[in-house]
């Protein structure tokens, strides 16, 4: 990715969480698409990171993807999640600890082609674009004790 490009979408992601924390959420959803902003980690300096990401609601739980917008590479805020066990989101204005969990092989390919596909089919477009699998994580929020 060139770097005036991953420039434009990182302050894109500023714009997206700006306008969330701004609004409380109330322009988090556009037509049947929905995002959520997550809260993770940096993987290398620890540091809290927050981007606005699309989802889906699945098992009790919520669906992330990482496309990068067709990018070749990963984005960084799945990287980050890789390396947490546990994330921050906020759907609206409810904000609530949730566990992780990378879905790999064959779960993932069923749940990327009978979820993602079947309720998000514009996202084929960037997993072509990108030429990569695109990995996706399920987000399930944590029950108190």
């Amino acid at each position: 990715m060139t770097t005036s490009r991953r420039r434009l979408m990182a302050m894109g992601n500023r714009i997206g969480v700006f306008l969330h924390r701004a609004a409380g959420g109330r322009l988090d959803a556009f037509g049947d698409q929905t995002a959520l902003m997550i809260t993770s980690p940096g993987r290398r300096t620890g540091l809290p990171r927050s981007t606005m990401v699309r989802y889906l609601e699945h098992d009790g739980g919520y669906l992330v993807w990482g496309t990068g917008s067709g990018a070749p590479s990963d984005p960084d805020w799945f990287r980050n999640l890789r390396h947490a066990s546990r994330a921050r989101i906020e759907i609206g204005r409810t904000a609530q600890d949730v566990d992780v969990e990378e879905l790999t092989g064959p779960e993932r390919d069923r749940v990327w082609r009978d979820v993602v596909m079947a309720r998000a089919p514009g996202v084929a477009r960037y997993e072509r674009k990108a030429g990569r699998v695109i990995p996706v994580a399920l987000l399930r929020p944590v029950r108190p004790a």
